[in-house]
């Protein structure tokens, strides 16, 4: 592939580059939307007993993190660090069933994705849990 000769993918719609199909990818703008709609509900999921779909949303919440790292490997360290210290306990606590830890370690997720919104020259962002459930899923048990 050169510059000159790029790598072109077709479909019955047309034809992209490689360079066209990379600059599609989704950055962390719009994975966050998406990360947090999941941790929302995770959250809600928990509190009304359905831990098995707090942990889906939660493993769903680990892939965006893993997409966004990949497309944007500037905060990939970042990523992996909020997934090491939050996401793998509130797993833990989502199959032991305890609230209590789970609450507390959700609380910790808050603060430090703020300090890291902060740290990444975001400080406008201030991520808070919203006081109402999502309506649309059951999130009982």
């Amino acid at each position: 592939m050169t510059e000159d000769n790029p790598i072109v993918a077709r479909s019955k719609h047309g034809e992209l580059t490689l360079d066209q199909i990379a600059g599609l990818q989704p950055g962390l703008a719009t994975l966050m939307r998406e990360i947090s709609d999941r941790y929302w509900i995770a959250y809600h999921a928990a509190q009304g007993g359905n831990w098995a779909l707090a942990a889906f949303q939660l493993r769903a919440t680990r892939k965006r993190f893993a997409d966004g790292a990949l497309t944007r490997p500037k905060h990939k360290a970042m990523l992996e660090a909020f997934a090491a210290k939050i996401l793998d306990p509130l797993l833990q606590q989502c199959a032991a069933r305890d609230l209590a830890a789970f609450e507390r370690t959700y609380q910790d997720g808050i603060t430090l994705a703020n300090r890291m919104h902060a740290a990444a020259n975001h400080g406008e962002i201030v991520w808070k849990l919203p006081s109402r459930p999502p309506e649309h899923l059951e999130l009982g048990s």
